[in-house]
């Protein structure tokens, strides 16, 4: 049972992201709390954004591959970006690896004001979806 993505008429269509996502019954969700540009210790990799939205997505990879789920299985990608950062070099850094076969999954993306962890400027965070 595969999650179906839609991109209804009267919408923009996009290869960047789908409006509307259905996971069938019979299939578990994965939730993905945010995940920051830090290392195993807690220190963030770079001062500056893309780096840190590598490594954000590179934890993400790692969280997901813990309830074994990989990024085919995200629906739903949530992006915090600080109002300071470059939102280019943010998406820059992580949009190649988020592209995939069919439709996209959803994307919802934010600029905000600041981030939990001081110093940061990505958080990433994700609903995936697994076949049981």
């Amino acid at each position: 049972m595969a999650v179906t993505f839609l991109q209804p008429d009267g919408l923009v269509r996009t290869p960047a992201f789908s409006h509307v996502a259905v996971v069938p019954a019979g299939s578990a969700t994965v939730y993905l709390g945010g995940q920051n540009g830090v290392d195993e210790t807690g220190a963030l990799v770079s001062p500056e954004v893309g780096p840190q939205a590598a490594r954000a997505l590179d934890n993400a990879k790692i969280a997901l591959a813990a309830a074994g789920a990989t990024l085919d299985d995200v629906v739903q990608w949530f992006v915090l970006i600080d109002a300071s950062a470059d939102l280019g070099a943010a998406y820059g850094a992580i949009a190649p690896q988020l592209g995939r076969e069919g439709a996209p999954p959803l994307v919802t993306g934010s600029r905000v004001a600041g981030l939990g962890v001081p110093g940061a400027l990505i958080e990433i965070s994700a609903i995936a979806a697994l076949s049981l």
